[in-house]
């Protein structure tokens, strides 16, 4: 009998299906567990660092180093971290939400601002499936922030989200490594260039800003909508510290935000964005505004397309091969 014809060995069996699942736990979950302990020091080209290679800015002030602590030319005055709140599953979204806003970072907005995006997940509970595709996202993008939580709105993710930033992102010198800190929904697109020239002259601290309820309280309103939100950096340095946010860490997330910072005497200086960050209501022109910051509840992909149209982040130039599509 030919020696093809012989039965496999039970040896080589094991060696053909071990060998490929070892390869894929070296290449993927290995590393994905070392991000788990230090999500900042992937590398990839993430979204808002042009020729970026790391997540974000580690241990250095702004306008010292660049991602990765690659040295850079002095930088513009103003940095925002935009966190957007998502969940593991929702791979389609943020590769939607990730071009949205990469092709806004234009030379024009980073001369005036460095904006970093970033996709805030937690870590609990993750299917083996949204782990591994998870893992490709933070090795291919560098974006990902993977946080020690459940997977809840109202069960201490925005905590958890501001609370850990500080020990992720330290600082050198003394320096912060942001001016503001955002939340924002990923149900909402934000004109990146409109935000940056609405915090242009904004308190740098003990800043809360965003869409304050009741609408027309321009001072001081008690709580900014969930859809997005900012904290200036030095609110964020005290969430992480304070025994009584801690203590109070579950619950609608935006009126908890509030809560924290009006039982702890905090964020004196609040900017209140009402009309320019609103819910969407059609695709029709006029129900865009022309100063429009943001817009919340696009659920639906066909909300994301009005809106990006109509903004125009769809436009081909003429260029293109594909003009007139």
């Amino acid at each position: 009998m030919s020696t093809y014809l012989k039965k496999t060995s039970t040896y080589t069996v094991s060696l053909v299906v071990l060998l490929p699942l070892t390869l894929f736990c070296l290449t993927f979950l290995l590393p994905f567990s070392a991000y788990l302990s230090n999500p900042l020091a992937t590398p990839a080209a993430a979204c808002g660092s042009a020729g970026a290679s790391r997540v974000a800015v580690r241990a250095a002030p702004a306008t010292d180093a660049g991602v990765g602590g690659q040295q850079r030319r002095p930088g513009p005055e103003l940095s925002v971290l935009v966190g957007v709140h998502t969940m593991p599953g929702k791979h389609s979204r943020r590769h939607l939400i990730r071009m949205a806003y990469a092709l806004q970072q234009t030379a024009a907005l980073r001369a005036a601002a460095r904006v970093d995006v970033r996709f805030a997940l937690c870590a609990r509970p993750m299917p083996p499936e949204h782990r591994a595709f998870v893992a490709l996202e933070a090795r291919a993008y560098g974006d990902v922030l993977l946080l020690d939580c459940a997977e809840s709105a109202e069960q201490g993710k925005t905590y958890t989200y501001f609370a850990s930033l500080p020990a992720m992102l330290g600082g050198s010198g003394g320096g912060r490594p942001y001016d503001y800190v955002m939340k924002v929904d990923d149900d909402t697109f934000l004109r990146l260039d409109a935000l940056v020239e609405t915090l242009r002259d904004a308190p740098r601290e003990d800043m809360y800003g965003g869409v304050g309820l009741p609408f027309h309280d321009r001072k001081s309103p008690p709580f900014m909508l969930g859809m997005g939100y900012l904290l200036s950096w030095d609110l964020v340095e005290w969430i992480a510290t304070s025994d009584m946010v801690r203590r109070n860490a579950m619950g609608v997330e935006d009126l908890t935000t509030g809560k924290w910072l009006n039982m702890g005497n905090k964020a004196k200086n609040r900017v209140n964005i009402f009309p320019r960050m609103y819910d969407y209501k059609s695709a029709k022109a006029e129900d865009f505004l022309e100063n429009t910051v943001g817009v919340h509840q696009l659920k639906a992909d066909l909300r994301w397309a009005h809106t990006l149209e109509h903004f125009n982040l769809t436009r081909l130039e003429p260029s293109s091969k594909l003009h007139g599509f």
